[in-house]
């Protein structure tokens, strides 16, 4: 039998290892600002062009390299940071095994230009898939110059994978500004098609926090530092007013190198457990400097992820930190104690006047074992039968919890909801509507919804009763109708009478740009004002005018929240998070007509009786779950 193994040609094991390296133009540019991180530079230019497909060229004052160095640089394996088999273990620099700049020469064509400190003339190195084309010296500054042109070049089945320029914008920003976070003293410039993108002088961390996410983030900032024999902690942490609905901004550097840790972030948000509100994030930048034989950080090709010798010593380290800064900043709820835990005196309600029965003799009587009925200071009078009727039954169901006690959920009830909503029986619910229209005629006027809290609409049915959440609801309706408009390209748009101008942090700017399409059939119109900036001409029809920028910036927080908690397309993603944000604005309280057309608009959508979450928008109450109620 013939031999059949046999070592792979030079060219094809460098493509293989750049499979693992250089993935998109972002992989590219995390490598070579590190290497210049290295090389002890005070200033690095990043240039991009095309997005990184056409360009990526690094500039930095570093320590740079002689003519041997320049040309073992693009060798596999080859590397300055590692001598012996302790020195795996004892790993503080970026880069170690050597492997980028000959994976990247391997897929796109590169230049190198390079002057060691101290020596006359520099080294320009030509290399093209591999294969060195020109090596000559060159005249230039002390430092290094890496142009890597037409990345994938000789690869195009994966150029074709690459994504749009704005996405593969998206991640070189990422990379960009997690590399500058973690070197404050260096002064980084970002330039784009020849614009400048950003530029972060030298300074400390948190004036790079704020230069690179906005002036906003000054008066949230809570310094963050815990001392200990095993573990330093150093960085800030955000007030929890300031939390927002992605992760977006949560940063862990261990050893200066960025990680992601889901185990050490439940860390951090234990440490702000009853601070946050429901599904909020908040903003983090955390130091953590161990020991580096403790940790293990070749667990991933990209080397993100690593391992702690000690995990719950590192937990609970970072938990206390957190907690400790939260309470130093008065941001902990504080405790009372002067105050008698074991007797607090019981407060009597109090009702504004206009809610007083004795003061309105017009309206019922107060019964001696039954709390007043709740009415608004502005709503119609009502008779003395619609008083009995229902006012008082609103008084009991708000005593009960507004309608949502889940104990009254039981599975015949939600196996009815979902029947009723899903099914598209119409005539069942055209009985329904009749049957209630019918009672509600003599009780209330005519009106057949009732609005409990300007959150919940009460309507009679058949079967009970029936609470819709207004919010939940109008989701669900938003939803529909987005999503239509974002397939047929049909969204409806208002005129604002002054344009806004809305000056955007650069990863949101380009995500913007990104989504522009989508944005557009929605109803928006824009235009770009240059330095990740835009004025903001219209908005979707519908859209109560109010803050502009909070809307869209809301927005695109929600659109990053789903995209890292959900596996939608783009269109779905914004649809969701479009209809999440418009429903949070349109609440308070509706007339009956409204309330009346809300319902139907409701019942009119293809799922009714969830929100593309997967809340409930409604739950019926059976009727004999309601006389229960009175016979406990």
């Amino acid at each position: 039998m013939a031999d059949i193994i046999r070592l792979l040609p030079e060219y094809l094991a460098n493509q293989i290892a750049a499979g693992e390296v250089v993935q998109r133009p972002a992989s590219v540019v995390k490598e070579l600002l590190e290497n210049s991180v290295d090389a002890k530079s005070t200033s690095v230019q990043l240039i991009v062009k095309d997005a990184g497909k056409q360009l990526i060229q690094v500039v930095d004052d570093g320590l740079g390299m002689t003519e041997t160095d320049a040309r073992m640089c693009f060798e596999r394996h080859a590397t300055s940071k590692i001598q012996s088999t302790e020195d795996l273990f004892r790993i503080r620099t970026m880069g170690f095994r050597g492997e980028a700049m000959a994976s990247i020469a391997a897929v796109a064509q590169v230049e190198l230009k390079t002057r060691a400190r101290g020596t006359e003339l520099g080294t320009c190195l030509t290399i093209e898939g591999n294969e060195v084309l020109k090596q000559e010296p060159v005249a230039m500054a002390e430092g290094t110059v890496v142009c890597v042109k037409n990345l994938f070049f000789n690869v195009p089945a994966r150029r074709n994978f690459l994504k749009s320029n704005p996405v593969e914008m998206r991640h070189i920003l990422d990379e960009f500004q997690r590399v500058a976070l973690a070197n404050p003293e260096i002064a980084f410039t970002l330039y784009q098609n020849e614009v400048e993108v950003m530029n972060l002088p030298a300074g400390k961390l948190s004036q790079r926090i704020v230069s690179i996410f906005g002036k906003e983030y000054k008066e949230q900032l809570a310094s963050c530092e815990e001392n200990t024999p095993f573990l330093t902690i150093k960085g800030y942490i955000g007030k929890p007013e300031f939390a927002k609905k992605s992760r977006g901004e949560q940063f862990f550097f261990v050893n200066n190198r960025y990680i992601k840790s889901q185990y050490l972030n439940h860390a951090v948000l234990t440490a702000y457990e009853g601070l946050l509100p429901k599904d909020s994030f908040p903003f983090y930048v955390l130091f953590l400097e161990i020991a580096p034989e403790t940790i293990d950080i070749n667990v991933h090709p990209t080397k993100t992820e690593i391992k702690f010798e000690d995990e719950k010593t590192v937990y609970a380290i970072v938990r206390a930190a957190v907690k400790q800064s939260l309470g130093l900043h008065n941001i902990a709820p504080s405790l009372d104690f002067g105050a008698d835990v074991n007797y607090i005196p019981l407060q009597p309600t109090k009702f504004p006047a206009s809610m007083d029965f004795e003061a309105a003799p017009a309206q019922a009587p107060r019964a001696s074992s039954m709390p007043p009925a709740f009415s608004s200071p502005s709503a119609r009078p009502v008779s003395a039968a619609s008083a009995t009727g229902s006012n008082t039954f609103t008084s009991r169901a708000s005593a009960g919890g507004s309608g949502r006690d889940e104990s009254f959920f039981t599975p015949s009830a939600l196996r009815q909801a979902q029947q009723e909503a899903n099914t598209g029986e119409s005539k069942l619910f055209a009985e329904e509507e009749d049957s209630f229209a019918a009672t509600a005629s003599a009780a209330t006027g005519g009106s057949k919804t009732l609005q409990v809290h300007q959150k919940y609409i009460m309507v009679q049915v058949k079967s009970g009763l029936m609470v819709v959440d207004q919010q939940a609801a109008q989701e669900r309706i938003l939803f529909e109708k987005y999503s239509q408009a974002l397939g047929k390209r049909s969204g409806a748009s208002q005129q604002l009478l002054f344009p806004q101008t809305l000056h955007l942090s650069p990863a949101d700017y380009s995500l913007v740009m990104e989504l522009a399409e989508e944005f557009k059939a929605l109803g928006f119109i824009f235009n770009e004002f240059g330095q990740n900036t835009l004025v903001v001409n219209g908005i979707p029809a519908e859209v109560p005018l109010r803050d502009e920028r909070e809307l869209i910036e809301g927005l695109l927080e929600q659109y990053k929240n789903n995209l890292s908690s959900l596996k939608v397309d783009r269109q779905e993603n914004l649809a969701r998070a479009m209809a999440k944000r418009v429903a949070s604005r349109q609440t308070g309280r509706l007339t009956d007509h409204e309330m009346n057309a809300l319902v139907d608009r409701l019942f009119a959508c293809q799922v009714p009786n969830y929100t593309p979450g997967g809340q409930k928008t409604l739950v019926i109450l059976q009727t004999n779950q309601l006389q229960d109620l009175f016979l406990k």
